[in-house]
């Protein structure tokens, strides 16, 4: 119960890694050394933590404020003598309290919480966020995505109640997480040796995360070593092997492993998986299967006459080949998407040519900080801080959550369709290009090449520290904007006739995003195959369930992707805990339950879902080719949604999408 000072008592709770949610254990650095630190903090992210270090609420009632919020600014745009007063005052507050013992005081209420989020994001955040939020910072230690009715799943269930997982990625880890937490036994079939999915797969040079990892990563397993702030592959792959680890996954992993078919048995209401692995062929048998196979991880190769007769080296990105050394070779990048932005800037400096084949450009939006290296001031303030890390995610979260959409909806009034959507969309339209003019310099030719022709936000939007430009400006580096038409034994050829002699063939070209599940043949209820009801168009309710397939449920599923912000990994918990309540209907319903979801109910949210997305930018007529549309051009893999109604829609099945859990009953 909060007291009249706004404050709310309780013990110190800890977090599933054992460090102190308050993050405040005690230090003893001297004077210099937490001055030093202190540089390398965000100002408004300090103030929010000393209102908990100190309990004086003046810290965010002054005349110092941020002045505005913008994705990866941190610092609130706060002039430099603004933040040095606040480190100052920081410095004086900071040794009291450790020449005190480190001792806090009562945290604050809810209303000065409330106060903290408006403070940090320059406005107020509104009431139906705060929940969402809240589960985001998990401010008093409980981990609010893990519902009570979860807990003892296992205990409840009847004999031979069991979940196979297909991949042992981000989602599939989280998965099991939560099911090694309700006591649910499992499988998960992993076809690659090692965990993290794409993190695992995705070795080429330059691979990292485009989301802040302060923010990208699990809500209740925050980590405070990070070395970048926009994480490379080898620290992210060990994050998530970390995880399985800590979270008692591990023993529950069939590492090269594949999953080859999955068959619903109407009459024993289970799933027989086929499986492939080490020791051959195998089956399982289980309950309930969870796809978390991704949506980007079978490689899609163009087309291209002549492909197979290439005599050098040739790769796709995410099938790099481990010891691939490109000093001193000539290079060919296909392709200019995310994968292109990073390995170009990478290899430019050592390969003797490097030639960039461009179908489209992407549009990008500057990011001074993406390849920043954290100082020993954040870690340190994460330990020893109370919330610093749990303010610094809320304010990489609220930038990210739902304020870009507005830029992404088409305004059918707007008069200037053939350039932008809307005034606001036009507006970022325009910063966008002057941050690529900007850096191009005197060189109309070059500009002309890398301003799409699209409107802003149409594709995948990549962040830029002036590294890819940087790159392509370099005297080694081409960028050949003609359409390939064939590969030769010794080069690539443009549509003009040009042959381009190269040495190795790196084919950043994306993946088969519209095949979920693709190889394994699922087949489901009365012999309906997946594959087939699918083709390039797959629907499900909510992306996670599908009619005529019981007790299947897909993360990361159709309709899922973001394009508009936030972080896969806060899709995913939402997914999980859906499907957890899920796990819990099955497992009280006791032996023989379906859970099945109502065509109806299916074919109702698909076409809100179609008819949302027809309002959006990703379909614009002036976007010709794009990895977000299937080959009818519709759209089947991007949420439309908004963060906070998605994350409402999924906190537990409604019993009412789905048909009678005992249908012979």
């Amino acid at each position: 119960m909060a007291d009249p000072e706004g404050r709310a008592g309780g013990d110190e709770p800890t977090g599933g890694s054992g460090r102190s949610r308050h993050a405040g254990v005690p230090f003893t650095d001297d004077d210099a050394t937490l001055a030093a630190f202190l540089e390398d903090l965000s100002v408004p992210t300090l103030m929010a933590s000393m209102v908990h270090l100190t309990g004086d609420p003046s810290w965010i009632r002054g005349d110092v404020r941020p002045l505005g919020i913008y994705l990866n600014e941190v610092q609130g745009f706060l002039p430099p003598e603004d933040q040095a007063a606040v480190r100052a005052r920081a410095l004086d507050a900071i040794r009291a309290y450790r020449d005190g013992g480190c001792v806090l005081p009562p945290p604050p209420g809810p209303d000065l919480v409330h106060e903290i989020m408006d403070f940090l994001v320059v406005d107020h955040v509104p009431d139906e966020y705060l929940g969402l939020v809240l589960e985001e910072l998990e401010l008093d230690g409980t981990d609010l995505r893990w519902d009570p009715a979860h807990v003892g799943i296992g205990d409840r269930a009847p004999e031979g109640f069991g979940v196979v997982v297909i991949g042992a990625g981000m989602s599939g880890l989280l998965a099991g997480i939560r099911m090694a937490e309700a006591g649910v036994d499992f499988t998960i079939v992993e076809k690659n040796p090692g965990a993290g999915g794409t993190w695992y797969e995705n070795r080429y040079p330059g691979c990292r995360v485009d989301v802040g990892n302060h923010f990208y990563s699990y809500s209740f397993a925050p980590d405070d070593g990070w070395t970048e702030f926009f994480a490379q592959q080898p620290e992210l792959q060990a994050y998530f092997e970390r995880c399985m680890v800590d979270y008692g996954v591990a023993d529950h992993v069939r590492f090269g492993t594949e999953v080859t078919a999955a068959v619903w048995d109407e009459a024993a209401a289970r799933w027989t998986v086929s499986v492939t692995g080490p020791d051959g062929p195998d089956e399982l048998t289980a309950t309930a299967v969870i796809s978390a196979v991704g949506q980007l991880n079978r490689p899609q190769l163009p087309d291209i006459e002549g492909r197979d007769t290439f005599a050098g080296l040739a790769m796709h990105s995410a099938r790099w080949v481990d010891g691939a050394d490109l000093r001193d070779e000539r290079v060919a990048v296909i392709g200019t998407g995310a994968s292109a932005f990073q390995i170009v800037p990478t290899i430019a400096p050592d390969v003797e040519h490097l030639t960039v084949f461009q179908r489209s450009a992407p549009w990008m939006f500057p990011n001074p900080h993406y390849h920043d290296r954290v100082g020993p001031g954040v870690p340190w303030a994460v330990r020893h801080l109370p919330f610093y890390g749990w303010w610094y995610r809320f304010l990489l979260f609220w930038p990210a959550c739902d304020g870009g959409l507005p830029a992404m909806r088409i305004d059918p009034d707007y008069p200037h369709q053939d350039v932008a959507i809307s005034e606001l969309n036009d507006a970022a339209r325009q910063v966008f290009t002057a941050w690529m003019a900007e850096q191009i310099g005197d060189d109309p030719e070059l500009l002309a090449k890398v301003v799409p022709d699209y409107v802003c936000l149409g594709k995948r939007t990549l962040q830029d520290n002036g590294s890819w430009l940087g790159a392509l400006t370099r005297p080694n580096v081409d960028l050949v904007t003609e359409a390939i038409t064939s590969i030769t034994p010794t080069g690539v050829v443009t549509a003009d006739g040009t042959e381009h002699p190269v040495d190795v063939i790196v084919y950043a070209t994306g993946f088969q995003a519209n095949r979920y599940l693709w190889p394994m043949d699922i087949v489901g209820r009365g012999g309906a195959v997946l594959a087939e009801r699918w083709g390039d168009e797959p629907t499900a309710h909510l992306g996670i369930t599908v009619p005529d397939f019981p007790n299947l449920f897909c993360l990361y599923g159709p309709a899922t992707n973001l394009a508009h912000g936030g972080s896969i990994i806060f899709m995913i918990e939402c997914q999980v805990r859906y499907v957890m309540g899920a796990l819990a209907q099955l497992a009280d319903a006791g032996d023989g339950a379906v859970l099945a979801v109502r065509r109806e109910v299916h074919d109702a949210y698909n076409e809100r879902l179609q008819a949302e997305l027809d309002t959006m930018v990703w379909g614009h007529p002036s976007i010709r080719s794009s990895w977000y549309r299937g080959p009818s051009g519709r759209i089947f893999i991007l949420s439309p949604w908004r963060l906070v109604d998605y994350w409402d829609w999924t906190r537990a099945p409604a019993p009412t999408d789905f048909e009678p859990l005992h249908p012979t009953s």
